[in-house]
């Protein structure tokens, strides 16, 4: 066993939660699912390592802990250790269990799928269990082995009680929920570093769905390998958290490895993680980071659990995701306090901000896990996020329209006014397209410049498009695509004729 440390001591938000879970556990004793909710950085891990001491010492049974990582399986048996729990763990080495090991420990921790398969072999055998604890408990990985604990206690472990699994909403699987401290309430309380976010937007259209609700992965790569995202990647990170040390998250592993050429190029301490890394390359690399001040570490979604480094200062979610679990987790790796960090940068590349809602607004959770379908079918659409997308146009891009007082133009009050004077619709992209060709002649010598300024305004083309598109209630990606391309041209055209002129 680990060399024991001193014994933590429960905060008070903790051990108010842990007193209410014996309650349940005093009222229920067996045959009863629990769920309990606790943001990231909360302490879920110190709060039922305490509980597994006591349950032991009140009732005399043995406890269970389930994890879906080996990671997680260490983490948990060192705190364990640390709350005097004497626990064996059971992983691919451990083949079976003898007597001694039933006489010796009154804890065992176990990743998921070798205890399932032990089980199934009737392997092993864990007599006298009266309490499972089950980490991050929203994986439904877990739930083929509750076959084998029905007559214990179950406590369900999240940060988010709302099932990996579209089809296993997790009511099905847990009888009651116990709502932890907000994310909110513990910043207040100094619990936890404070999030300051900036976000970009992004136009999402290109994204596909796959069958687990989320973003695919291959049109994530296709979208965030572009030079445009790659560049508002860089801009974003020099604009806020360069010199920090950094974490940023991708959908895709071509998309992180992308990341990692760009900023290795520009000269920036840089390293990629993903799932196919060796376990001594992991290692290697987690230490370098740690031991970098300024480090930058891009990776796909394997550092969202079972790893905490308190010294990250900035986070960017260089992707999109559909999965409130999965934004709580990326943003909470960055929420660790320190004496020195009071807070911490995120940076929103996927308009997940706005989604979800800021990472430390309220959650009615009670009713996201009693309603999980009506929560989905009521997210805000992407379609709806782009709508209220409010184009700025760059600094670098408006010094050059400086002789050109006025480069605003409000598509929606110009749809308006025309279609309330009785022209057509397409009135209002003349006018669009009569201003941008005059920003383009009044900065421009001859028709040749001109014409190659106008190329610079592709993003407040776009722009004015979209809302055109929105305007007449065809938002078509195609419908779309060709107003930009007949905007162009005729912007070309008017061009010519102010010089002609």
């Amino acid at each position: 066993m680990a060399e024991l440390k001193e014994k933590k001591v429960l905060y008070d938000y903790q051990q108010r939660d842990l007193e209410a879970i014996f309650s349940k556990i005093e009222e229920k004793q067996t045959d009863f699912n629990l769920l309990y909710q606790l943001p990231t950085g909360g302490g879920k891990t110190v709060v039922f390592s305490e509980m597994v001491r006591r349950y032991i010492k009140e009732y005399n049974k043995k406890v269970v802990v389930l994890t879906h990582r080996i990671e997680l399986c260490k983490q948990t048996s060192a705190v364990l250790n640390n709350f005097r729990v004497k626990n064996k763990i059971i992983n691919s080495t451990v083949k079976e269990l003898d007597e001694q090991d039933q006489d010796d420990y009154d804890c065992f921790v176990a990743m998921v799928e070798t205890l399932n398969n032990r089980l199934n072999d009737e392997q092993v055998e864990l007599d006298n269990v009266g309490l499972v604890i089950i980490d991050e408990a929203h994986y439904n990985s877990f739930n083929k082995l509750f076959k084998y604990f029905e007559h214990a206690f179950i406590l369900g472990v999240t940060a988010t009680p709302l099932s990996s699994n579209l089809d296993q909403p997790m009511r099905r699987n847990y009888d009651d929920l116990i709502v932890g401290e907000s994310i909110s309430s513990l910043i207040e309380k100094g619990y936890l570093a404070r999030a300051k976010t900036f976000n970009y937007d992004v136009g999402l259209g290109t994204l596909k769905v796959g069958p687990n609700g989320d973003y695919t992965v291959s049109s994530s790569d296709d979208l965030y390998t572009s030079m445009s995202m790659q560049e508002k990647l860089v801009n974003a990170y020099e604009d806020h958290c360069k010199g920090a040390k950094t974490l940023i998250f991708n959908n895709g592993i071509a998309a992180s490895w992308h990341v990692f050429e760009l900023f290795k190029e520009a000269g920036y301490p840089i390293r990629h993680l993903d799932n196919t890394h060796s376990k001594e390359q992991r290692k290697e690399i987690l230490s370098w980071f740690k031991h970098t001040p300024d480090a930058i570490l891009t990776s796909v979604s394997i550092l969202t659990t079972g790893f905490d480094e308190p010294t990250v200062r900035s986070i960017i979610l260089n992707r999109a995701t559909r999965s409130l679990t999965l934004y709580h987790q990326m943003i909470g790796r960055g929420s660790r306090k320190l004496p020195n960090k009071d807070e911490f940068t995120v940076v929103d590349l996927g308009n997940n901000i706005a989604r979800f809602g800021p990472w430390e607004s309220p959650m009615n959770w009670p009713y996201i896990f009693a309603y999980p379908d009506q929560f989905l079918d009521n997210m805000i659409t992407d379609e709806d996020i782009e709508r209220n997308f409010i184009y700025k146009m760059p600094p670098e891009l408006r010094a050059q329209f400086s002789n050109t007082e006025n480069v605003e133009f409000d598509m929606k009050r110009v749809y308006k006014k025309v279609i309330a004077e009785g022209k057509k619709a397409k009135a209002a992209l003349d006018i669009s397209i009569a201003q941008h060709a005059k920003m383009c002649a009044e900065n421009s010598e001859d028709v040749f410049d001109a014409r190659i300024l106008a190329k610079e305004l592709k993003d407040d083309i776009a722009e004015r498009v979209r809302k055109y598109s929105y305007c007449i209630i065809n938002n078509t990606k195609n419908y779309k695509t060709w107003l930009f391309e007949d905007y162009n041209r005729k912007l070309r055209q008017r061009i010519n004729e102010l010089f002609m002129d």
